[in-house]
């Protein structure tokens, strides 16, 4: 499980790290990243953050090693929360002061609020819940954040058939086409759930740009 999300996480954060080397190697300003270019702060939370949090996070889910070493899962535990929400937070403020891409459907915006505010939301309920040392409620709330998280990663397996027959998609499409990962993602962690009642998720099989 973790080297499958580590492998989904792979396109999304060598984009991410590319990004982050256009932005602090003086890149030359283009239509495509004069946005990031001109409040470069938000985009270098957001890389850095979602790539901690979609790297470590991932081996979270493994078994063994939350079994053989719990001070491990501890201690990622408490760098990958404020990763997390500083992920979800910086992609929130991208989209609503970023100027948008041409590209992008306007109902992309209210969309992306709500996608980084959830995933804000679960790790906090994950949080309040192992305080309350609720084991099960902690490591479904967690699942679920990661996997909102984890989108960037299944929109390259949404867009890649449609950029295969028609290019770079737009419009309605676009979003269909990001909504659709989103939406797998909970549904398998959903499944993945009501697989096992009353006992921890060992780790959902998802696959989810922000």
């Amino acid at each position: 499980m973790p080297a499958g999300l580590i492998l989904l996480s792979a396109v999304p954060v060598i984009a991410g790290a590319a990004r982050l080397t256009e932005i602090t190697g003086g890149a030359a300003v283009t239509p495509g990243n004069a946005r990031f270019l001109a409040s470069p702060v938000p985009v270098l939370v957001h890389i850095v953050g979602a790539t901690l949090y979609c790297l470590l996070g991932a081996l979270q889910f493994a078994r063994r090693l939350r079994r053989r070493r719990p001070g491990w899962h501890r201690l990622a535990g408490r760098l990958l929360i404020p990763c997390g929400l500083a992920a979800a937070l910086s992609g929130m403020w991208m989209a609503a002061c970023y100027p948008r891409p041409p590209f992008d459907h306007v109902l992309l915006t209210p969309i992306r609020l709500v996608v980084g505010a959830a995933m804000a939301g679960c790790i906090v309920l994950g949080v309040a819940a192992v305080r309350r040392r609720d084991v099960a409620r902690h490591r479904a709330w967690m699942a679920r954040g990661y996997a909102l998280g984890l989108g960037a990663g299944t929109q390259v397996l949404t867009h890649l058939p449609w950029m295969l027959l028609a290019g770079q998609p737009s419009g309605l499409g676009r979003v269909a086409l990001m909504v659709a990962a989103w939406v797998i993602n909970l549904a398998v962690v959903e499944a993945a759930l009501r697989r096992r009642p009353g006992r921890p998720v060992g780790g959902p099989a998802v696959v989810l740009a922000h």
